[in-house]
């Protein structure tokens, strides 16, 4: 299953609860998360902001982005005008276009408002995680 992980979902990944649970899977292989440069970089943008200090987790996700585990690459989208709350937003929902991407896991409601877009489900992750574990049981 490919998802986009909206970068409030990845940061809040390292106070666990959901969010950790969703980047776990990532981690473990059992699904795989897409990505452009553009979210990339703000995933480690508002990491070092929250004083992401920690250089062995630091490492291991730099590890994982580089030899490009479990993860598909985009790295280049259309631009779309579909958030008008938050155009920032987009990025994500133009990376989950390109690469065919099941579901955009997000906590932003200006993205959860959307709900679907081209058949592309955004959705929390305690409703991503209770579809993921009822479809793998």
């Amino acid at each position: 299953m490919n998802i986009v992980i909206d970068t409030n979902v990845f940061v809040s990944s390292f106070f666990g609860g959901n969010p950790k649970k969703v980047v776990d899977l990532w981690k473990t292989g059992q699904l795989k998360i897409c990505v452009t440069n553009e979210i990339i970089e703000e995933y480690f943008e508002v990491l070092e902001r929250f004083g992401l200090k920690d250089p062995e987790k630091k490492n291991e996700l730099l590890t994982l982005f580089r030899k490009a585990y479990f993860l598909i690459f985009c790295s280049k989208t259309e631009k779309l005008k579909i958030v008008k709350s938050d155009p920032d937003d987009d990025k994500f929902i133009e990376c989950a276009i390109a690469l065919s991407a099941d579901f955009i896991v997000s906590g932003d409601k200006d993205l959860l408002e959307i709900k679907k877009y081209l058949g592309i489900k955004i959705i929390n992750p305690k409703d991503f995680l209770k579809f993921y574990f009822e479809r793998n049981t």
